[in-house]
């Protein structure tokens, strides 16, 4: 049975409003900004805040106690028992269920040969590796057999060279989980890669949502936009001109018309000390803001109208010895421009 969650909580000025639903076997990632009501969504669906309305499989979870709640969660450092052994941290939450010892013991060592560490059963968390802990902690959680999985930042505490291991593991065993997941972040890549559906939620509300596919190719939001790395903005269509709402105007290779979102990477913008001449194409006067050195390429912040970023190699670096305060001109193909509807 699909879970089912209205989510209404009010702090101060900030209110969240979220309307949510997850299928079984199903990983939804929940991404957005810092502030955007992310962890205050986990903790209302664990029970730990008011406001929190879930019902799955016919039943309504809203006057369940914390401990009550068929869910389990992976805090973003885990929270690991620090005087315990990986196996009694797995372990603990079937004993506070009223599981005997032995019984607890015997379900906690085969989640632990489950994610790889039955050899870890007697270490304790400061022997653990980051990656270990983590996977002791998704053991703690999955013991219980839950019918919801929360993941609150569940690699934000791990180094970058432990991180792709670790999200691989993780990736096979939410594959394997029949249950309801839901996986909080703000790293688009977790998301992209752990998720089945992608839930963007700012200021407390939703403001996009679909599978990874869909939200790459078509954001609706200049953070959805920073996030999988394109240019976007809105405007007015009439066949081939459009009319972009902070000014300028740019012409697409695909007729449409009405209000319209607008969409190309920053690889499709070149850089030209003078305006070419010849085909034609979008030019339009700008001037560097900003120069920031990515893995293979370099990331040029430029206004104008309208503002863009463009991803150029270090050879154009060196060539046009770009600095900021340069006046350059932007080119952009109209097929490399795509555009739908707001």
């Amino acid at each position: 049975m699909t879970l089912e969650a209205a989510i209404r909580v009010a702090r101060g000025d900030f209110r969240l409003e979220l309307d949510l639903t997850i299928a079984p076997g199903e990983v939804v990632a929940l991404l957005g900004p810092n502030g955007a009501g992310k962890t205050t969504a986990l903790r209302a669906l664990a029970g730990l805040v008011g406001g929190g309305r879930v019902q799955v499989e016919g039943s309504t979870w809203d006057a369940l106690p914390v401990d009550k709640r068929p869910v389990g969660v992976v805090f973003q450092d885990y929270l690991l028992f620090a005087h315990m052994t990986a196996l009694d941290n797995v372990a603990f939450g079937l004993r506070a269920r009223g599981t005997p010892k032995t019984a607890a013991n015997a379900v906690a060592l085969e989640w632990l040969d489950k994610v790889g560490l039955a050899e870890f059963a007697r270490a304790k968390p400061r022997t653990l590796s980051g990656g270990q802990a983590q996977r002791v902690a998704l053991a703690r959680a999955l013991a219980t057999d839950p019918l919801l999985l929360l993941l609150d930042e569940p690699l934000a505490a791990l180094d970058a060279s432990t991180r792709l291991k670790v999200r691989s593991d993780l990736g096979r065993h939410l594959r394997d989980y029949p249950g309801h997941t839901l996986l909080v972040t703000h790293d688009p890549l977790d998301a992209m890669v752990l998720a089945d559906r992608i839930v963007i939620l700012e200021g407390g509300r939703v403001v996009q949502e679909g599978t990874p596919a869909e939200v790459v190719r078509r954001p609706r939001t200049d953070y959805v936009a920073h996030l999988v790395g394109l240019n976007l903005y809105r405007g007015w269509a009439d066949g081939t001109e459009v009319s972009l709402v902070d000014g300028g105007r740019l012409t697409v290779a695909e007729p449409v018309a009405g209000e319209v979102h607008v969409v190309f990477s920053p690889t499709a913008v070149g850089l030209y000390p003078e305006q070419p001449a010849g085909s034609p194409r979008n030019t339009w006067p700008v001037t560097v803001v900003g120069v920031e050195q990515h893995a293979h390429t370099t990331r040029v912040q430029l206004a104008g109208t309208p503002a863009v970023f463009a991803d150029v190699t270090t050879a154009t670096v060196a060539d046009l010895r770009l600095e900021p305060g340069d006046r350059l001109w932007a080119v952009l193909k109209a097929t490399e421009i795509h555009t739908y509807a707001v």
